[in-house]
């Protein structure tokens, strides 16, 4: 009786120093979200970039105007700004049925610690964007979002760390086709966001 009591004890301690060092109110149905608003986006990028064009099959011959390179960062600051807002609004849900604070510690630490890799790639791509070098973009919003979310993964719940790496895996991957950049893309930030934020719900929401 004394051992299980222990044992208890020591789940309810481990509990509360989990709550006080990681942001644990963040929503994997905002992941789902985020990674369907992020298919979507593709599939009007796919529209402007590909379909619009006369290219072969191996998909490197493309040239973008600046009206299409104004619709394609339209398409990405809306595909952003959605994400981010799906995930304050779920997660301040999730904090609020939980009896906890959305804007405590943990979830400064989770910010900054995220902010910092993505802000250098975000500077990196836009250097890359004024010398008019796309064709990295892609692979490199990926790596970069990927260290971004291993970084931060020790703040918050830890499928944020696998995601991470997965993200960088296939944003390597995209180096070596880079033709396909929009579809590696598509694969990291649609599809993965959804199969990880389900997997996340479902562990830790439900």
């Amino acid at each position: 009786m004394e051992n299980k009591k222990y044992i208890d004890d020591l789940a309810e301690i481990k509990n509360l120093m989990n709550k006080s060092s990681r942001f644990l109110s963040l929503s994997g149905l905002s992941g789902v979200l985020a990674g369907i608003y992020a298919l979507i986006g593709a599939y009007l990028a796919y529209n402007i970039i590909y379909v619009t064009q006369n290219i072969g099959d191996d998909y490197t011959t493309i040239v973008l105007y600046e009206l299409e390179m104004i619709q394609l960062f339209a398409i990405a600051f809306g595909v952003v700004i959605l994400s981010i807002l799906t995930g304050i609004i779920l997660s301040w849900k999730k904090a609020k049925k939980n009896n906890e604070k959305m804007w405590d510690a943990s979830s400064k630490r989770l910010l900054i610690n995220f902010a910092i890799p993505l802000a250098t790639g975000g500077f990196f791509i836009l250097a890359l964007i004024e010398k008019e070098s796309f064709v990295f973009i892609a692979p490199l919003t990926l790596v970069f979002y990927g260290l971004a979310c291993v970084n931060a993964s020790k703040y918050t719940l830890g499928g944020i760390r696998y995601l991470g790496i997965t993200l960088i895996l296939i944003g390597l991957l995209s180096v070596w086709n880079l033709g396909f950049g929009l579809f590696f893309w598509a694969l990291g930030f649609g599809v993965c966001h959804i199969i990880y934020g389900a997997w996340m719900h479902f562990k830790y929401d439900r």
